[in-house]
């Protein structure tokens, strides 16, 4: 099965015909994209923005476009800051922190990202797509190893965390439940407030109270990982042997057919599969307690090896991944920004003994699962991602910008493997650990 490779990087020396691309954002010539961008800041300003999808998806994409061009061509922040990825998220959440953003506007794209589904639509279409764009051969070869550097990254982040923490004045009690497992533990609606509820029934106290304690190691993590996240890629960049390059498994390389002839029919059929997918992974989830996305992954990938799966469909629904990963992932990242940043949380955290520990957790994760995953036979740099920083991010929304800062989206099944799989880990590891700390 083909490729994708929408996350490959441009080499440097462009053919002649491809040198106005400087000039342009969203592939469109630079002035035009600015007549968008006019018409939808001025409707924003003036709460003309219509209410529902339409005025949220042209906002997001208008700034997330805007953002992404900017991160992508400031050196420093491309280099080692994650690039557009978190220049989109943390630029949207500073205009929403700072006032800079309406309220109606941050309302409409908080609902159209949760009420709407934006962010489930979206990785929905990475899910099924990716996975059933796949060699059948990566499924059976990379499941039944991968757990090991998913354990792995989880005790490195702890010890880590732990030592780091003991060094600084923390007890291991705070560096490992309130900040190591919080930030491993899969994001805010499968990790941080589950965990709340956990922490207030064993420890006391009302759940809000830990959940103010959660956030600001979450939130950190993030940041770290998507930081990181673009550390690894350029690693990867200086020592090709350590990395993949969006390929996980050492030694097995995708059979590639030539570049697919594109099919609005297809797209149609893939668009069709995502969501169908995506609702049978919620229906099972009333009866097998799992998170749908992990349902669904396990659902996916049953079919793609089994190869029971029609031609159509799977081509369908590649095309479509590869549609919404190309023209959508900045516009998700600004909603991300928007709907699930607290940069007030953030800042009240930013204690130089805090962001040291935070930051030993997410190193911790990223040596833990490159290591054993190298003794696996993965690639490190890949399985560094997947197995470590897509534990230490905020679940789905993290996996999206971690992914798009180490410029590997065909990385989403195992990293919502990782979120998903390896949150569900955290907690239950919270539950049987707790008491040792009281």
């Amino acid at each position: 099965m083909y490729r994708v490779e929408e996350t490959k990087k441009v080499p440097e020396e462009l053919p002649e015909k491809n040198r106005k691309n400087k000039f342009t954002i969203f592939n469109i010539p630079i002035l035009w994209f600015g007549v968008f961008a006019v018409i939808a800041i001025y409707a924003m300003y003036t709460e003309n923005l219509p209410a529902g999808m339409i005025g949220a998806l042209l906002i997001t994409m208008v700034l997330g476009e805007l953002f992404g061009w900017f991160g992508n061509n400031t050196p420093i922040v491309r280099t080692f800051l994650g690039g557009g990825a978190i220049v989109a998220i943390f630029g949207s959440a500073f205009m929403v922190y700072s006032g800079l953003m309406p309220e109606s506007t941050s309302t409409a794209i908080s609902e159209f990202m949760r009420d709407g589904d934006f962010l489930n639509f979206y990785i929905a279409a990475l899910i099924t797509g990716s996975i059933l764009g796949m060699e059948s051969k990566i499924l059976v070869k990379a499941g039944v190893r991968y757990a090991l550097p998913l354990l792995a990254a989880v005790l490195g982040a702890v010890g880590l965390a732990a030592l780091i923490g003991l060094l600084l004045g923390f007890s291991v009690q705070e560096a490992v439940l309130v900040i190591a497992m919080p930030i491993m533990g899969g994001g805010m609606g499968a990790g941080a407030v589950p965990m709340s509820q956990v922490y207030s029934e064993m420890l006391g106290n009302e759940p809000g109270y830990y959940l103010s304690i959660l956030v600001p190691a979450l939130a950190l993590g993030n940041v770290f990982a998507i930081i990181l996240a673009s550390v690894l890629n350029l690693i990867g960049n200086k020592y090709p042997s350590l990395t993949g390059n969006g390929q996980l498994i050492r030694g097995f390389h995708y059979e590639k057919k030539e570049t697919p002839r594109y099919d609005l029919a297809k797209m149609g059929i893939g668009v069709l599969a995502a969501v169908s997918f995506y609702i049978l992974g919620n229906l099972l989830g009333d009866f097998i307690p799992l998170h749908p996305y992990a349902i669904m992954i396990v659902l996916v990938a049953a079919l793609k090896v089994a190869n029971v799966m029609p031609e159509v469909i799977v081509e369908g629904a590649s095309q479509w991944y590869e549609f919404v990963a190309r023209n959508w992932t900045n516009a998700l990242l600004v909603g991300i920004g928007v709907a699930y940043t607290d940069l007030e949380a953030v800042i009240n955290a930013l204690s130089i003994q805090y962001v040291l520990i935070v930051l030993a957790v997410v190193i911790g994760a990223v040596i833990g699962a490159g290591v054993v995953g190298k003794f696996m036979g993965f690639y490190p740099i890949e399985a560094a991602i997947t197995a470590g920083l897509c534990m230490a991010n905020m679940g789905g929304t993290g996996d999206v910008a971690v992914l798009s800062a180490a410029r590997r989206m065909e990385l989403m099944p195992f990293a919502q493997i990782s979120s998903r799989l390896g949150g569900a880990l955290i907690l239950l590891l919270a539950s049987i650990f707790i008491p040792f700390f009281i």
